[in-house]
């Protein structure tokens, strides 16, 4: 987990509770030394990230700008003072996976930072089913893969084979094999599983 916070206070306190907790923390006084050093580095996963909203020279939301164009997939929970909750729902329209009113009480601070770990886990999965997919789909013949997208749209075995200028028989034998590829069983779960990879 990584926490960027210009109070030094904060950052030692924040230490010792995420110590407590078993959990690891990275400490940063401002914004754009965090980002060098999730920059320079490859990140343990899950984390997440803590970003006090004020700061010098870069704000949290500057920060929080900046790692979107980065394209950093991290979880970013905002430390905000009363004054900016309403900086701080914007950065949640944004994409910040939530943000925290100081003071804080330590068991909520714990239990979103867990949430956010655990969403951290679920992206992490997801982000390899899909490469997991993508790749058996790329080992389908050119063929299997026109036919792949007829099915998946519905179409019956002789409309498919009119329009591919093939025999029904070879519609059912290709069908077969790309259901057999992918693990799907029907048209409709093949028709999710495209969904899900975008094609």
């Amino acid at each position: 987990m990584y926490l960027a916070d210009d109070e030094a206070a904060l950052r030692d306190a924040l230490g010792f509770l995420f110590a407590a907790h078993g959990l690891q923390v990275q400490a940063f006084d401002n914004g754009a030394s965090l980002l060098d050093a999730l920059a320079a580095a490859s990140v343990a996963l899950p984390a997440c990230i803590l970003l006090d909203v004020r700061m010098d020279p870069m704000s949290g939301l500057q920060v929080f700008d900046e790692l979107r164009r980065r394209g950093n997939p991290l979880p970013v929970i905002f430390l905000s003072g009363h004054g900016d909750i309403a900086m701080a729902v914007d950065a949640l329209k944004l994409g910040a996976f939530d943000f925290i009113e100081k003071p804080f009480h330590d068991a909520v601070l714990i239990e979103r930072v867990r949430k956010a770990l655990e969403a951290c886990n679920e992206a992490v999965a997801h982000q390899s089913s899909a490469r997991a997919l993508l790749a058996r789909i790329e080992g389908l013949s050119a063929r299997e893969r026109e036919l792949m997208h007829h099915v998946a749209a519905g179409k019956l075995n002789k409309v498919i084979a009119d329009e591919m200028h093939i025999s029904v028989r070879t519609v059912e034998v290709h069908r077969s094999r790309v259901f057999a590829k992918l693990g799907v069983r029907s048209a409709a779960e093949l028709a999710t599983l495209l969904a899900r990879t975008g094609l």
